[in-house]
This record gives structure tokens, C-alpha cells and sequence, in this order.
């Protein structure tokens, strides 16, 4: 017998965008929470947990994805692979936290047919998406990115790290079902 979580049942009880944009909203929280607690110089500490990549090449590359997404939502193109590259995200957390919490007064937008753009066969393919699809593709990538960034976070005892910082939705309402 196939049983659906409580976080699914949600889904088709509650509108979708607004449990959407609520959960990109924490996340990008989230983000901003972790990175008032470090230092340029631990953003850009390279780690082997992460093959020599740096806390802040990861958080750059969330907050360029979403970027790209809300850049060009109007223009109704998205091209995840060919969007700008700011060093400076990377590198000076003020800037980090300043873009998010651009995107945090930005994101809540209607949903719209988009094409996306995408190169990963060497040759340029334009497939049919949304803007929500789009913004749940930037909610899991962001999520997934979190979690490598935890292990990082994990030599720097003096950061607190959210409880769901790095964690699935469906994860967390499973690990609350356990709890009862």
C-alpha cells in the first residue's frame, strides 16, 4: 500500500507556490544565517572535505543559479551555463548576504512557461519549464550544495549550523513523524 507523508499531503492540500516560496525563503534564510557567522577569511579557506573548494565558491554558486533564474525571468530564457560569475560573492560575505536578501524581496513571482537553455550534451537544447519548476530546482540544488558546505561548517565549532541547514523538506517531515 503506497502512503503519502504529511509534507505530500500538504502539497495537494495547500497552494503550491506558497509552500514553495515559503521553503526558498528559509533556505536562502538559512544561508544568510550561516554566513553572518563567518569571516572572508573562512569563506574562502579552502577545504579537502570539499576537494579544495572553498565554503564560498559553493554559496556563489547558489546564489548565481537562483540569479540567474530571477535575471532573466521577464526575459523568459534561462541558461544556467551561461550566466555571470561574481568572484567577489565568493570571497566578501557582505556581498553574499547582500544578494540574498535582494532575492529574498524578488522571488515571490508568478509562475510563467520559461525555456531553459542547457549545453550538457555539447550541443545547445532548449527544453520547456516554469518558473516554479525553475525555483524547485534551485530549492533542491541549494539544498544539496548546504550540505557539502556542512561538512565544512563542522571545523569551524563556533558556527551554528540550522538544524535543517543542508536537509530535504520530505527529510525533515520524516524525521518529525519518527519523533512522534
Amino acid at each position: 500500500v503506497f502512503a503519502l507523508t504529511q509534507f505530500q499531503l500538504n502539497l495537494f492540500q495547500k497552494p503550491t507556490k506558497s509552500m514553495l516560496i515559503r521553503f526558498l525563503k528559509a533556505n536562502i534564510k538559512e544561508n544568510i544565517k550561516v554566513l553572518r557567522q563567518l569571516s572572508n577569511e573562512e569563506l574562502c579557506k579552502k577545504n579537502p572535505e570539499l576537494s579544495q573548494a572553498t565554503i564560498g565558491e559553493h554559496m556563489r554558486h547558489i546564489i548565481e543559479l537562483m540569479g540567474c533564474l530571477l535575471d532573466n525571468y521577464e526575459q523568459g530564457i534561462i541558461n544556467y551555463d551561461n550566466r555571470n560569475r561574481n568572484i567577489q560573492i565568493q570571497s566578501d560575505v557582505n556581498c553574499a548576504i547582500s544578494i540574498l536578501e535582494k532575492q529574498l524581496t524578488i522571488i515571490d513571482k508568478q509562475n510563467k512557461q520559461l525555456s531553459l537553455i542547457h549545453n550538457c550534451f555539447s550541443t545547445e537544447e532548449v527544453l520547456p519549464t516554469n518558473y516554479f519548476r525553475e525555483l524547485l530546482y534551485n530549492l533542491e540544488h541549494s539544498i544539496h550544495h548546504q550540505a557539502l558546505i556542512k561538512v565544512a561548517l563542522h571545523n569551524l565549532p563556533h558556527i551554528k549550523i540550522p538544524s535543517s541547514f543542508g536537509v530535504a523538506p520530505s527529510t525533515l517531515e520524516y524525521r518529525k513523524q519518527c519523533a512522534q
